[in-house]
């Protein structure tokens, strides 16, 4: 299934149905009078957020979307039926926005939410409703009333406790796979990872969190150098980023910064999130490089490196164990001020 993230889309309340000018004509009532009844509303238009959805491909193929006319009013008071509605179902995660593409009109963050976007027509009045002692055979009814109209703009975040950043190749992929289920695409040259994806990791059955691996960054991403910055909005939900940095490469320095100054021209809070940095490939390296490499990432970063390997397992259930520590801090499990122990995992844990 092809990963979208954005989609624009029409969509369209239904009108209500006419009101109907009917008069009773049975034997033996002389005087029947006016019967017609009222036209049913026109249907609504509803967004609704569903488990199991990880994209919008769907409204790929369809971008237009329309609800129901309400059905008219007929004789011998008769009301319309309404109109059918038309039910949005979009991932967890997913905003919808005006068609300015900034105005946030419904962020649904929460599975099951389901939010009415537009509402429909009401029903027009048939000529029972204007009948008096005056007008006592009104001929006329209402029409139904239009529904509305508008251009939204689809756009998704994908729900994950923690973030990969990193540059092309700095291994997240590989890491991402190590660490869970998920199995993205692993390959020798830069921007193999075109799609965000999803991995859950399990440190026991009690504990569990999701993993989002995002395409690298390059130096200029936020003007829209490599890939830009357009994925960096699905780590946004993140309550913490794992930085990998390539140790194999010679300056492992400027990897660092060149990534913190994007998470700083992209702003919406992601430089401020809690990062776990980490140095990883160090299955390739000598101990006394690896000693090195991380000296000079302290230096600059004001705190030490966890050292990993996705490919040996080195190091990893340490930095899981990190982020783990983190997500339970935003899900309010523990208190900032408790005492940051890393327990061990039940059974130990393997890539």
């Amino acid at each position: 299934m092809k990963f979208l993230d954005q989609a624009k889309i029409y969509i369209r309340s239904g009108n209500g149905g006419a009101g109907s000018v009917s008069f009773r004509r049975e034997k033996f009532i002389p005087n029947g009078g006016p019967d017609g009844g009222d036209g049913g509303k026109g249907g609504d238009v509803w967004v609704e957020s569903a488990d199991g959805l990880n994209t919008l491909i769907d409204f790929r193929y369809q971008q237009h979307f329309k609800a129901a006319t309400g059905n008219h009013g007929q004789g011998r008071q008769m009301h319309g039926a309404k109109g059918e509605d038309v039910v949005l179902r979009v991932p967890v995660g997913t905003q919808v926005l005006d068609e300015d593409k900034e105005t946030v009109l419904v962020d649904l963050d929460e599975a099951g939410m389901k939010v009415k976007l537009l509402s429909g027509g009401n029903g027009g009045w048939g000529n029972t409703r204007f009948k008096g002692p005056v007008n006592q055979a009104p001929r006329h009814a209402n029409p139904g009333q239009e529904g509305q109209e508008r251009w939204i703009w689809l756009r998704l975040k994908l729900i994950a406790d923690i973030g990969l950043a990193g540059l092309p190749n700095a291994g997240k992929s590989t890491f991402l796979s190590a660490v869970s289920a998920a199995r993205p695409k692993v390959a020798d040259y830069p921007f193999t990872t075109l799609t965000p994806n999803l991995g859950m990791v399990d440190l026991s059955p009690s504990e569990r969190f999701v993993i989002a691996d995002i395409p690298g960054l390059i130096e200029g991403a936020s003007e829209g150098a490599g890939l830009g910055t357009r994925f960096l909005g699905h780590v946004e939900r993140s309550a913490s980023l794992i930085h990998l940095i390539d140790g194999t490469q010679d300056d492992v320095v400027d990897a660092y910064r060149i990534i913190r100054g994007e998470l700083e021209a992209y702003g919406e809070g992601l430089a401020d999130k809690v990062e776990i940095l980490a140095l990883n490939k160090i299955d390739a390296l000598t101990p006394e490089a690896r000693e090195e490499k991380a000296a000079e990432l302290e230096a600059v970063a004001g705190r030490r490196p966890y050292l990993v390997s996705g490919v040996s397992g080195e190091g990893v259930t340490e930095l899981l164990r990190a982020a783990w520590a983190e997500v339970k801090k935003t899900r309010g499990e523990v208190s900032d001020e408790g005492e940051h122990v890393i327990p061990e995992t039940p059974g130990g844990w393997q890539p």
